[in-house]
């Protein structure tokens, strides 16, 4: 009888159209009522169920407002006593005219007690109206049983229920928006790390190869051209790499997976020995490049029980060694060399595997044509 107090916006604000269908029950006062010989109590009753009824949708949409508020809830708490307590008054001026069929009012007041009070004030309520809903007419004389206590019970047990169901959903509710707002963060850092990792080298170089090409320009012309076109390449990869991080791709940006290499190398606890940078790297071998570190320190953090790991960049190469365990043909048969082996001749590349002559560990190379 009472719409969920918290929930989607269109519950909050027209919550009071779903309580208003079930005030239909009010019919059977308002037949009681139109039938008491008595012009003085039927008048006096029928305008307490027309009030009691607009009482009663006033306070059900200004608990949904406070809902939404809760701020104002403490305060709230007064006007809802105050309200059944108008209600409770409303319902006993219906008594001379409606006898027994009043009772049905007593289900509202319970409904919305258990929505609006603390449960504490709102529990013994639904106690107490049950019980003079169900004694009343047994002591009363003229009154019949219709069933009241338990139509008191029900509703008071059916809002309870609703309540719980609505704070769930927006205690639900909160947690899904700190989710969100803690994957954005996280998202945001991982971004502005990339960013550093990415343009931190290699806007330094940039500005040094200007500075330089600037200062050769009177002095050795071919030179200076040589710098500007190393700037163009840098900037190029740069710009490159940037969108890569920008689209979510971070597996496939040489810098990142350096940057990456290097946290799962420490959380492995396994000294490493990682290029500065990767600005020598002609673009077309990048992404070779990067998925050979990737499935190399893989390697190394999950089988090797390595102690020291170097990656060496070059132009046309990468080699990545380790010190730690190798057995025979321990790693070779993997679907990631396999994978990288294939990435490695689509480049019209060579891809070498295996151990190191002469000392313990394991090495993977990468040749490329340059």
């Amino acid at each position: 009888m009472v719409a969920p107090a918290t929930g989607p916006d269109w519950g909050r604000k027209y919550g009071w159209i779903f309580a208003s269908v079930w005030l239909f029950y009010l019919g059977e006062t308002v037949n009681a009522l139109t039938k008491q010989p008595n012009m003085l109590w039927r008048t006096v009753g029928l305008v307490a169920v027309v009030v009691f009824a607009a009482a009663y949708l006033y306070s059900v949409r200004l608990a949904s407002l406070v809902r939404r508020s809760p701020s104002r809830a403490k305060p709230f708490v007064l006007r809802a006593s105050i309200g059944i307590v108008v209600m409770l008054v409303l319902f006993g001026l219906q008594i001379p005219g409606a006898g027994a069929h009043a009772l049905t009012c007593l289900v509202y007041i319970a409904a919305f007690g258990m929505v609006a009070l603390p449960l504490n004030m709102a529990v013994p309520l639904a106690a107490l109206l049950t019980a003079a809903a169900e004694s009343l007419p047994a002591t009363v004389p003229g009154w019949d049983d219709n069933g009241y206590g338990l139509a008191v019970l029900l509703g008071s047990l059916a809002t309870w229920g609703i309540r719980l169901a609505s704070e769930r959903q927006s205690r639900l509710l909160v947690a899904q928006q700190e989710i969100s707002d803690l994957a954005v963060q996280n998202e945001r850092a991982r971004i502005a790390n990339d960013l550093h990792d990415i343009l931190g080298h290699s806007l330094t170089v940039v500005t040094v190869k200007a500075e330089l090409a600037q200062r050769l320009l009177d002095i050795d012309l071919e030179r200076a051209r040589k710098e500007l076109a190393d700037l163009e390449g840098l900037a190029r990869d740069a710009l490159s790499d940037v969108r890569s991080t920008a689209m979510g791709m971070r597996g496939i940006s040489l810098p990142g997976e350096i940057a990456a290499a290097k946290e799962a190398l420490a959380a492995a606890n396994v000294q490493a020995s990682l290029p500065g940078a990767a600005d020598e790297i002609p673009s077309r071998n990048r992404e070779l490049f990067a998925w050979t570190i990737r499935e190399a320190v893989t390697n190394i953090v999950r089988h090797s029980k390595a102690r020291h790991a170097s990656v060496v960049l070059a132009p046309g190469s990468v080699e990545i060694t380790d010190d730690g365990i190798f057995e025979g043909q321990i790693g070779l048969g993997g679907q990631g060399l396999a994978g990288l082996r294939r990435r490695a001749e689509a480049l019209g590349g060579h891809l070498t595997a295996g151990g190191r002559d002469g000392e313990a560990g394991f090495r993977v190379r990468v040749e490329v044509p340059t």
